[in-house]
């Protein structure tokens, strides 16, 4: 979920309670608008990682478009991140392995663990290629 749709979440909860204790019939619209304030979240906005995820961006600072992976697996980037990964932060407990292929079947990983953040990954932001719970054979970046 996006931070500020998070915190109109929030804040809408907050004042459901509120007319809960004024007119409890005004609660039943509520509901309905903190629906709509979460589905319409900007598309392709920047999204909090989420317990047990790490998710990326394709601008500094965790913005642009948002992939997250969970583990187990390996999973290829989407989202536009693929080779054009910013900024990333993990919630994963645990470690996870970012993943850069080159020719041949050479490849590279990063290790990310818990907590891990980056605002300007610019080491990796163009090696980025997926994500994987293990080395997958490959050799540190």
């Amino acid at each position: 979920m996006h931070r500020s749709t998070a915190s109109l979440t929030t804040a809408l909860v907050g004042v459901a309670a509120a007319l809960t204790l004024a007119a409890p019939t005004a609660v039943a619209a509520v509901p309905t608008a903190v629906a709509t304030a979460v589905a319409t979240a900007p598309a392709g906005s920047a999204r909090a990682a989420g317990p047990g995820q790490v998710c990326f961006w394709t601008e500094a600072g965790q913005h642009g478009q948002a992939w997250c992976y969970a583990p187990p697996g390996y999973a290829e980037a989407e989202n536009g991140t693929q080779r054009h990964a910013y900024s990333f932060d993990s919630r994963v407990d645990g470690t996870v392995y970012a993943i850069s292929y080159g020719p041949g079947n050479s490849c590279l990983y990063r290790e990310i663990r818990k907590d891990d953040y980056d605002e300007n990954w610019e080491a990796w932001a163009t090696k980025f290629d997926g994500v994987s719970d293990n080395k997958m054979g490959c050799e540190a970046g």
